[in-house]
């Protein structure tokens, strides 16, 4: 009866091993944010859960917080602003996309800090990637800390198929736990 009752541990134990793995590895990822590139939203040394499958079923929206493969070693957190399709540029410090522009109320931290300056330097998509629309199955990035991120306007577009997932929530450090 005893050795049943080890056996029956041993099994519930090895299943929750493999269920853990299999969450972890196909459907949600645990990351680390290393860097200040998108303060005031996510700070370095944040933890973050990311829906691996959201983008298996839709595609993304603009705006939201996505971790995606940088090169083979290194993933970048950043904020989708254009989708494919989209024209964009940058303009006394207001983000423009298809003509319209845009509120980023994500920014109003930093924009309030300014003494001087601008958060966002002018610029446009064909002067930063040398298209005046972003391509098919690519977004365009930029973090929020503008002065400081290193995204879209310097390596260019990220492909889709570079895209890990969507950030869902953030939850260390637990004062900082927050859903998106």
């Amino acid at each position: 009866m005893r050795k049943k009752a080890v056996l029956d541990w041993v099994k519930a134990i090895v299943i929750a091993v493999v269920i853990v793995f299999v969450i972890q590895n196909f459907f949600f990822a645990n990351y680390v944010v290393h860097g200040q590139s998108m303060l005031p939203t996510i700070h370095d040394g944040n933890r973050v859960i990311v829906n691996k499958i959201d983008y298996d079923l839709s595609k993304p929206e603009r705006f939201e917080l996505i971790v995606f493969h940088y090169s083979e070693s290194e993933d970048f957190i950043k904020r989708v602003i254009g989708l494919p399709g989209d024209s964009l540029h940058y303009e006394n410090d207001v983000l423009y996309i298809n003509g319209e522009p845009m509120k980023e109320p994500y920014l109003k931290p930093f924009k309030e800090q300014l003494v001087s300056g601008k958060l966002t330097q002018d610029f446009t998509l064909k002067e930063k990637t040398g298209k005046k629309v972003v391509p098919k199955g690519k977004v365009f990035v930029l973090g929020d800390n503008r002065r400081r991120s290193y995204d879209s306007r310097y390596f260019g577009f990220v492909s889709m198929d570079d895209i890990v997932g969507k950030v869902d929530l953030r939850y260390w450090p637990i004062s900082a736990f927050e859903v998106y």
